[in-house]
């Protein structure tokens, strides 16, 4: 009869088989312990288990070295937070009970409830020495769990971080320094412009008015106050380079980007340099835009940067020779404006030595005066404002200056309802006899504008020298517009300002300030404190004049407006 069912194995291929599983786990232990080996003897990393209860069980070679403790001292004894700060420890209960909305009580809990939670737990604590020395460390803590998904302990792997934290410190401490410099730097910079400004002022405003005197100067006379006036002017766009250039490159430039009509930026360019180029004989042509380009930029530093292409241009050029300013599309959004003149032109070794600052190429070759700074300038405010500046040039043909910048949309026009109040009035009523109130402490100063005024028949002069006495005789009197000093004993310009502005009687009369502070952090503060306008010092005479126009006549109409008596 055949056998039936399944036949037993080969006693040979039993024995196989379980060589195969002890091999397996002879393999297993061997790298278990391998790895328990290499966990224990680890000297980089402290490596503590806990069990459930957060009991120290395991405390290798590196938590021993770290914390000062050997391992016969802490297992089966202490718990991880007790080598912890405490207060830290309590810290971060109070802010894991916080977060999790849930109460946690400082000690180990504070240290193991995320992990406790399947959640992945990395923080930073300072660990305790056992001689009492402490040192930050970043500490990971993970749960330990059966295969049933029990909890039996925790291991927390921690490393020292006091390189990263001294490393920190030392950056912070450094950033504080360089913080501390600037300012101080910025601080001096701000100081010695008002101080250098203060006697320019005198030095080009009397000139002025000598210059423009009656009777006029002899020709003797005349060639000295031009040569003072050069000297001044040339002293003063120094100063005022240097001070962009440190503000640039502390990063302490503030720009107000808006839309800027190429077109009246231009015109303003051409009103400016046209006496200086008629001085030397040079032809300066400006595009006629039949289509208006609007760019993006600081206003104020896109005519700095036109100025002073055109400047040089002109100061450079040969005698009887040309300027030519264009406007064309280089890419879409942007457009290239070019000065061209038609001086000695640059060597190639000339351009690239020609952004750097007090490099004068050429200085030894020409008589004219120069800071060396202005292109230097002009290149970080064209990049500030996202542009780009650059230069072709031959020797003996001249050079091609251009700058780059990114085109906008124009701003809605301003009403004629807006801007009639700005606008001088030309009615009968600007016959009587207006007053000028300045408060002003400093003698040259006040002698200035006291000449000043004394050839204006229609404008009454009023002198104080502090800013209390200001706000009394504005009070008394109601000047049609106040001259002030901001630099003033007892209170300063822009807090009789202040005061001036709060009282109804004097809260409509314009106040203009002019003041040597002629940074523009300076300018900035001034205006938003409700100044009409801010002039510096040293003053153009031409622009001053103007300005006190343009406030008396305003005056004018605000108090028609608000029907002011005069006393």
């Amino acid at each position: 009869m055949p056998e039936t069912g399944t036949d037993p194995a080969p006693a040979g291929d039993a024995d196989e088989a379980d060589r195969a599983v002890d091999a397996g786990r002879r393999s297993a232990l061997l790298k278990t312990g391998a790895l328990q080996n290499a966990i224990l003897t680890s000297a980089n990393f402290s490596i503590i288990a806990t069990d459930e209860k957060g009991i120290i069980q395991l405390f290798n070679v590196g938590a021993e070295r770290m914390l000062g403790y050997r391992a016969t001292e802490v297992v089966n004894r202490i718990r991880p937070s007790d080598i912890h700060d405490p207060e830290e420890v309590t810290a971060r209960a109070r802010a894991l009970s916080l977060e999790l909305d849930t109460p946690i009580t400082p000690g180990f809990e504070a240290l193991a409830f995320k992990a406790s939670r399947g959640i992945e737990d990395v923080y930073e604590l300072t660990y305790l020495r056992k001689d009492g020395s402490r040192f930050p460390a970043i500490v990971s803590i993970t749960a330990l769990r059966d295969d049933f998904g029990d909890i039996i302990g925790y291991l927390l792997i921690g490393t020292d971080n006091s390189v990263r934290k001294q490393a920190e410190l030392d950056l912070h401490k450094a950033m504080s320094i360089a913080e501390k410099a600037n300012l101080a730097k910025s601080d001096f910079l701000s100081s010695m412009s008002h101080e250098l400004r203060t006697p320019l002022s005198a030095i080009l405003g009397f000139a002025q008015l000598i210059e423009s005197g009656s009777p006029q100067p002899t020709p003797s006379q005349k060639r000295s106050l031009d040569q003072i006036l050069k000297a001044g002017w040339y002293l003063l766009d120094l100063i005022n380079e240097i001070l962009d250039l440190s503000l640039i490159e502390s990063g302490r430039l503030s720009l107000s980007p808006e839309p800027v009509s190429l077109a009246d930026v231009m015109h303003e360019c051409q009103t400016m340099v046209e006496p200086q180029a008629r001085q030397r004989r040079i032809h300066v042509s400006f595009p006629q835009m039949a289509v208006p380009h609007v760019v993006k930029g600081d206003r104020t530093r896109v005519k700095q940067i036109l100025i002073n292409l055109l400047s040089n241009a002109i100061k450079y050029n040969r005698p009887g020779g040309t300027v030519v300013v264009t406007c064309a599309a280089s890419a879409p959004g942007r457009i290239r404006i070019c000065v061209e003149d038609t001086g000695e032109g640059l060597s190639p070794a000339d351009i690239a030595q020609l952004f750097q600052p007090f490099n004068r190429l050429g200085q030894a070759a020409t008589t004219e005066e120069g800071t060396g700074i202005g292109l230097v300038v002009s290149k970080r405010l064209v990049e500030l404002m996202g542009g780009v500046i650059g230069v072709e040039s031959k020797v003996g043909k001249g050079s091609v200056f251009w700058i780059e910048l990114n085109l906008t949309e124009p701003q809605p026009a301003v009403s004629a309802v807006e801007t009639s109040a700005l606008a001088p009035k030309t009615n009968d009523t600007d016959a009587r006899l207006r007053t000028l109130l300045y408060v002003e402490d400093n003698p040259a100063n006040l002698m200035l504008v006291e000449d000043l005024i004394g050839r204006r028949a229609d404008i009454q002069l009023l002198i104080a020298r502090d800013g209390s006495r200001g706000i009394e005789i504005a009070r008394a009197s109601q000047p049609d517009a106040i001259l002030m000093d901001i630099n003033l004993p007892g209170i300063n310009g822009i807090e009789a300002l202040g005061i001036l502005a709060a009282d109804p009687v004097t809260a409509h009369i314009p106040v203009v300030a002019l003041s040597a502070n002629a940074m523009p952090r300076d300018i900035e503060k001034g205006l938003h404190a409700g100044f009409f306008r801010y002039l510096t010092k040293p003053i153009k005479v031409n622009e001053f004049m103007d300005t006190l126009d343009l406030a008396l006549n305003l005056s004018q109409s605000a108090s028609a407006r608000v029907g002011v008596p005069k006393p």
